[in-house]
């Protein structure tokens, strides 16, 4: 039985790394594959590169719409895809040949719902960062799998390095406008998962350019990221309470990171609003003493720091560059 993926790839002006991306889809070893190319709006060559890849494969869709972004484009083509299972590329990325081969060996194996591999970055001048590979495969329940998440260990918030059931995701739309759109997402479908594994195998290959969304300096959007985790914050109490405590600690680590990045990085008015915004979602998720005592890391110094004083705290942590 070979199930039908739909691989779904957002582009915009990216025709210098488009082939590398799409040639590494249409080259796997798994070939049911339905590859929708969503042309967000591109003003270079892609849109004709997206058609001339058309008319050389039938198992590629395009679309072409305008410009909306990242998470709207994602969510175009997630409502053209037809597959059982669907996967999320970005567009100057690659994966192996084996990719969804490997994937879909694992979710059969395991009786899971999301499968992840890892993950290495490399850069412009073609460096790699190690690997650490083993080829372990380990599968989580749903809660330890969402506490996984949380802690970023094994999971991560990406959503491009996975695999996933088509009907857990089909109908949880990407957040429009928000850089950082996978903190609003991947909680929300590792909450319906009942199984998540997670196979120790590069074959996700993430490029860093300096000219991409994350690549450009620290600004006032990046603190989207605290939305999307007080967001999940509200989501954790409601439907995994035991997880509460830690996705509260995680969500106040995330306050002392912007404030510190704020700090470093930012000025004048946008620097000062940046820090208010912080200073609300801080407020909103302020942890005891009693609540500080239960972290078991070598962190627990600068919550405790932070609790007596929080802009000392991220002042040192920033001067510091502990953290970055």
């Amino acid at each position: 039985m070979n199930p039908l993926i739909s691989v779904v790839v957002p582009i915009y002006n990216v025709e210098k790394y488009l082939a590398r991306c799409v040639d590494s889809i249409v080259n796997q070893t798994y070939k049911n594959l339905e590859i929708i190319l969503v042309d967000d709006g591109s003003h270079d060559l892609c849109p004709q590169m997206c058609d001339d890849y058309a008319e050389k494969d039938s198992r590629i869709k395009v679309v072409h719409k305008k410009n909306g972004g990242l998470s709207d484009a994602r969510n175009a083509g997630m409502a053209v895809a037809t597959g059982e299972y669907i996967s999320f590329i970005d567009s100057d990325d690659y994966v192996s040949d084996d990719f969804f081969e490997c994937l879909l060996d694992v979710m059969n194996k395991e009786n899971s719902d999301i499968a992840e591999c890892s993950v290495v970055k490399f850069y412009e001048d073609n460096r790699f960062d190690e690997l650490n590979d083993d080829l372990s495969v380990k599968t989580y329940d749903t809660q330890d799998a969402m506490s996984a998440l949380i802690a970023e260990n094994p999971f991560h918030q990406h959503v491009w390095n996975k695999l996933y059931k088509t009907k857990l995701v089909k109908d949880i739309p990407y957040a429009v406008g928000k850089l950082n759109e996978d903190e609003f997402w991947t909680y929300r479908v590792f909450g319906r998962a009942n199984k998540v594994s997670k196979l120790n195998k590069t074959m996700y290959y993430y490029f860093q350019r300096n000219s991409s969304i994350m690549g450009v300096g620290y600004n006032i959007r990046r603190l989207d990221a605290l939305e999307g985790k007080a967001n999940r914050q509200k989501y954790i109490e409601n439907n995994f309470p035991d997880l509460s405590m830690q996705a509260k600690i995680d969500l106040y680590g995330s306050c002392m990171f912007a404030y510190q990045s704020v700090l470093k990085f930012m000025s004048g008015a946008d620097k000062k609003k940046a820090l208010s915004i912080i200073k609300k979602y801080k407020k909103n998720c302020n942890l005891s003493f009693d609540e500080i005592n239960t972290i078991k890391d070598s962190s627990k110094k600068y919550f405790m720091l932070a609790k007596f004083n929080f802009c000392l705290c991220c002042k040192i942590k920033s001067v510091f560059k502990i953290g970055f």
